[in-house]
């Protein structure tokens, strides 16, 4: 089953057209008539319970695991860390699994196609987005969700911003583990300004659109962009 056809089964439709001025186009600034002080307890409830659970049945053995064989291919730590922003513009350290050798350009260049930087092991678990579940770490710390628009590494979001009018409105929300983008096949290298816009264009959707029942659609439609349509990842 498709991405596509989640999106249909779930009742769920998203569109977008972009046309040749898009860089002129004004940032939407409406928030969902659902972000309200019961509706967040209740996002950040089911955040802290979806991390136990997940920890519980899948990570108290899969993180060893996957510790040991990136001990075992490559020397250098297990997690890395990474600098990136969040929700108002604050800054936090995102944890993911290492993927790479340990090199001097992790924190400014991301990863391409066939990146000799990438081990084998780094391969498969990016590819199944295993390299992102510390990020389970962030979200028991509060400065993530489970589901909310990608947080980028400093160096990036400041060129977005340059690029692009009202970027940084993505940090008026938690940023997630996943989000409408990556629902919806946008992982992996930023190539063009064409693929970072429609980052943009669908968290600034999904800030608009929010609901708790959305933030479900979002994590099942992910669960089918991983196995049906991941290309993009490497």
């Amino acid at each position: 089953m498709t991405t596509r056809n989640v999106e249909k089964l779930l009742g769920y439709d998203f569109n977008y057209d972009l046309s040749e001025n898009y860089k002129k186009q004004e940032p939407e600034l409406i928030f969902s008539k659902h972000f309200n002080w019961y509706n967040l307890t209740l996002k950040r409830f089911i955040d802290l319970i979806g991390a136990f659970l997940f920890m519980v049945l899948i990570g108290f053995w899969l993180f060893p695991l996957v510790a040991i064989l990136i001990k075992i291919e490559s020397p250098g730590p297990v997690f890395f860390k990474q600098t990136r922003e969040g929700i108002y513009n604050s800054r936090f350290r995102c944890y993911k699994f290492r993927s790479m050798v340990v090199n001097n350009e992790s924190e400014t260049k991301q990863a391409t196609k066939n990146d000799p930087r990438i081990t084998k092991v780094g391969k498969f678990i990016r590819k199944t987005s295993i390299d992102e579940l510390p990020q389970i770490l962030n979200v028991i710390y509060g400065n993530m969700s489970l589901v909310g628009p990608r947080p980028h590494p400093v160096k990036l979001n400041e060129m977005s911003a340059a690029e692009i009018v009202g970027f940084r409105n993505r940090h008026l929300v938690k940023p997630g583990i996943t989000g409408l983008a990556q629902a919806k096949g946008y992982r992996g290298e930023t190539q063009t300004f064409h693929s970072m816009y429609f980052r943009y264009k669908l968290d600034v959707h999904y800030i608009k659109s929010w609901s708790l029942w959305l933030d479900l659609k979002i994590i099942a439609m992910t669960a089918s962009s991983i196995l049906f349509d991941n290309e993009n990842a490497y």
